[in-house]
């Protein structure tokens, strides 16, 4: 019988990745998904558990840099993939211009969506340092908040692209 054949029919499988810099041999089950597998497994309680459906961005992770919905992600499809969760975007220098600017400008009220809205963010100033206001609006469209009412999440990203030029989002 092939390894593939064995791998398929196995009760779990070695998910090998990168998980916030470092890489990852991961004994999951081959329905368990990327947002169960940081939560439960690895204790990395930052990516929240929400709607469970894709609607809400509570779970968003960076895979190989792109916004992505943890809850609709099945683990095997992140083997060979750099999984960035809230917890891997700060540094040994602290946190980065997203984080920082949530903070200072009130970005947050009950901190609930807060994760997923800074790591959308980030990944949208890497790839758009200077993104429109319609840019911004697209971007978080898959986030909801139920508390802030935005305005201050909007003056948190006005912030951060500010600090982007002076070494911001990729710190």
């Amino acid at each position: 019988m092939s390894d593939a054949i064995r791998r398929a029919t196995a009760e779990t499988f070695i998910l090998e990745c990168e998980i916030n810099g470092q890489n990852a041999a991961l004994d999951v089950a081959p329905a368990e998904r990327l947002l169960s597998v940081l939560r439960d497994g690895l204790g990395l309680t930052g990516t929240k558990r929400s709607c469970e459906i894709g609607r809400c961005g509570a779970c968003m992770v960076l895979i190989d840099g792109q916004p992505v919905n943890s809850c609709l992600t099945m683990a095997y499809q992140c083997a060979g993939k750099k999984i960035t969760t809230i917890e891997g975007l700060s540094s040994e220098n602290g946190l980065n211009a997203v984080q920082k600017s949530f903070l200072e400008e009130g970005g947050y009220q009950c901190g609930y969506c807060t994760p997923g809205m800074v790591v959308t963010v980030t990944a949208l100033l890497r790839e758009n340092p200077r993104p429109t206001a319609e840019d911004i609006e697209e971007a978080l469209s898959g986030n909801i908040c139920r508390c802030t009412g935005y305005a201050g999440i909007l003056r948190s990203v006005r912030k951060a692209m500010e600090a982007s030029g002076e070494g911001g989002a990729t710190a």
